[in-house]
């Protein structure tokens, strides 16, 4: 039977992603929406953070996502520690985007593990769980020696594609394609549970953030073509991807993309692309508006997981992997 805390259930957000917080406080309204905090920079750039009323017992949720630049990490982890300095029984870090995933190895000498890192600096500032969604690698949640709950944002694309009738046309002839290898399993995830078939995209990078495409393994010539990914940043490998599927004749192509960091070059690539549109999540705040992107929220997901962790209840029942 699920578990009633005596305890004060208490919502912080951090600046990176206040729209969010918002949304996620307007679904879980149980907890009495946002509470105050104060985030401030002195004059060299130092954050500042005081929470404005006695947390002192409280189960405390800290709602962060953290794309560059790094100050979104610092904030976070000064939030917690000022949680844990004010006595809170719990502090869960809700991050909707964990930045620097892409670190997660050391596939070269000398280079730093970073998610590695963040994860253990988690951990000492005080940090008692971690809320996230579409980890860039699935194992980063074993850098962890507290519990972790990962998200799936297949559950809000999914449901677009059910109930918005741009989805509901375009799953006719449907095949889904992975952007590289990297991927594949989540694709080949998407393929199964959409009845569709499954193609990939063989790539290969010269140097970092340039994509050449090299090969595409499956049939698509004309199919209309759904690309996944976790992320898009540049969206060099995305846009390349779009524009190789149109050479080999498929028909509309979309792209679902969790995370949409969206530097750099990436607007001008995918607005002069063939790719039709691109469905993301407001986990990171978009920089400007395109006609080609879509933002559909995560809010009740993590609304709801946040409540299924302040009773007790399972989560993995919310998807299906």
């Amino acid at each position: 039977m699920p578990t009633l805390h005596e305890s004060p259930t208490m919502l912080f957000a951090g600046r990176c992603v206040p729209a969010l917080a918002q949304r996620i406080a307007d679904e879980a309204q149980e907890f009495g929406g946002l509470r105050d905090v104060t985030l401030r920079n002195f004059s060299d750039g130092e954050i500042y953070v005081r929470y404005e009323e006695s947390i002192r017992g409280a189960e405390v949720f800290v709602i962060q996502s953290t794309p560059p630049p790094a100050d979104h990490w610092m904030e976070l982890l000064l939030m917690v520690d000022a949680a844990r300095r004010a006595s809170a029984k719990t502090i869960t870090a809700v991050i909707p985007y964990f930045g620097y995933a892409r670190q997660d190895r050391k596939d070269q000498p000398r280079v730093s593990i970073a998610s590695r890192m963040l994860a253990r600096m988690l951990e000492e500032a005080g940090v008692d769980r971690v809320l996230t969604m579409d980890l860039h690698a699935a194992q980063i949640q074993g850098f962890f020696d507290i519990p972790v709950d990962h998200l799936y944002g297949s559950v809000v694309f999914e449901e677009w594609l059910e109930t918005n009738p741009l989805g509901a046309s375009f799953r006719e002839n449907l095949v889904v394609v992975a952007p590289d290898v990297g991927a594949s399993k989540v694709a080949r995830a998407y393929a199964k549970r959409l009845g569709a078939d499954l193609a990939l995209i063989d790539k290969r990078r010269p140097v970092a953030n340039e994509v050449e495409v090299m090969n595409i393994i499956g049939d698509v010539e004309g199919r209309n073509c759904l690309l996944i990914d976790d992320l898009v940043d540049t969206a060099g490998t995305l846009t390349s991807g779009a524009d190789a599927l149109h050479r080999e004749g498929a028909l509309e192509i979309q792209a679902f993309c969790t995370h949409p960091l969206l530097s750099g070059p990436a607007y001008e690539r995918i607005e002069n692309s063939a790719l039709k549109r691109l469905i993301v999540t407001d986990t990171i705040p978009l920089q400007r508006e395109s006609d080609k992107i879509e933002v559909i929220t995560v809010a009740p997901l993590f609304a709801d997981a946040i409540h299924r962790i302040y009773t007790d209840e399972s989560i993995s029942t919310l998807f299906a992997e």
